[in-house]
């Protein structure tokens, strides 16, 4: 029996494509009409929290080049555009540019740690390795919590682990 062995990198691209499907799924399926839906007072917008995907992968580039390496990030993030159509499309960019610098460096660099927070208001030093992953699993989250705006907006909830109530595999 052959053995089949991938890198860490290699492991981590083809997760990260695979749950960019599913992520891409849930935001196809969002009424347009529905983007300023807010569940709670404290919660962000369907439109804001939809551009948290985009936003998360231009955090995980200024990672990648260590950019918090002296000082903590500052300042507020652009805000999403008025465009649903605008904002899936930035979100396709910001994966590719994501997934492509990983493609690029090599195996060696994404075992060297990079400033990042490791708890409220305190940075170390992280492998580039584990923030990858990192930002994947929030990405994850943030699909979940999205699946329920999806949901609340009177959308069609799609497969992403398994079956659903809109999209039954029997």
């Amino acid at each position: 029996m052959a053995t089949i062995t991938h890198s860490h990198k290699e492991q981590f691209l083809a997760v990260y494509e695979d749950e960019h499907q599913r992520t891409m799924r849930i935001l196809h399926a969002y009424p347009e009409d529905k983007l300023d839906l807010r569940p709670h007072a404290m919660s962000k917008t369907a439109r804001e929290l939809a551009w948290v995907f985009k936003l998360e992968r231009g955090l995980g580039v200024m990672l990648m080049n260590d950019a918090f390496a002296s000082s903590a990030p500052s300042g507020n993030p652009p805000p999403a555009p008025s465009s649903w159509f605008e904002l899936i499309e930035a979100v396709e960019d910001a994966h590719r540019e994501f997934g492509n610098l990983i493609r690029s460096m090599p195996e060696e660099k994404l075992q060297e740690t990079v400033r990042f927070f490791v708890g409220p208001k305190q940075m170390g030093d992280i492998p580039r390795m584990n923030v990858c992953w990192f930002l994947l699993h929030d990405q994850i989250h943030h699909r979940g919590q999205f699946s329920i705006y999806l949901r609340m907006a009177g959308g069609k909830v799609p497969s992403i682990y398994g079956p659903t109530a809109d999209e039954p595999w029997m």
